[in-house]
């Protein structure tokens, strides 16, 4: 077998996941791979060397384990935006449409402070619905962000433009066309 020479390359895809016609960019081999791991967070960081961040915000559920990693590197907090129900504390929640249905995500109210530089971070960029929600919730709290961050871009699914469209800087460290 070749050794992995990108990001892209530990990145497998699961045929029909998670139903028939889906082609699942499963980033799980990536975050098993100590190299592959450490690649892909130091390529995450790079294009911030420099800038001031207070907090990265993950994304559930992958966007912590990549949200955590990049907040330890950067030594600032980490910030959970989750599922409606799963926060303990006080929240404040935004629905946000689904391809089929809607769902709410929520923030702890007091998780952000006005004023903190951001950077949000997922596993993958598809509709792009996760992160606009996200983001609102963020600058509800006062926060100004910095950019958002994922390994993969699903750019057919047009993700990247409706971030773009919310005045978001956006980075990806590869991208899959065609779905």
């Amino acid at each position: 077998m070749t050794k992995p020479a990108s990001v892209k390359d530990y990145i497998r895809t699961i045929v029909d996941f998670p139903h028939e016609g889906i082609m699942f960019r499963d980033v799980t081999t990536l975050f098993a791979d100590p190299r592959g791991f450490r690649m892909a967070i130091d390529q995450m960081l790079h294009p911030y060397a420099g800038e001031r961040i207070d907090k990265v915000v993950g994304l559930e559920a992958r966007g912590f384990i990549l949200g955590g990693a990049i907040a330890h590197q950067l030594s600032v907090g980490f910030v959970p935006i989750r599922k409606k129900g799963k926060l303990p504390g006080t929240t404040i929640s935004q629905d946000y449409k689904l391809e089929y249905g809607e769902a709410i995500v929520e923030i702890h109210d007091d998780a952000i402070s006005p004023g903190e530089k951001i950077l949000v971070v997922d596993d993958l960029l598809a509709t792009g619905g996760t992160c606009a929600a996200g983001i609102k919730l963020i600058e509800r709290l006062g926060g100004d962000i910095v950019s958002c961050a994922f390994v993969v871009d699903l750019p057919d699914l047009g993700g990247r433009k409706v971030l773009e469209g919310l005045g978001m800087d956006v980075h990806a460290l590869c991208s899959f066309e065609g779905e």
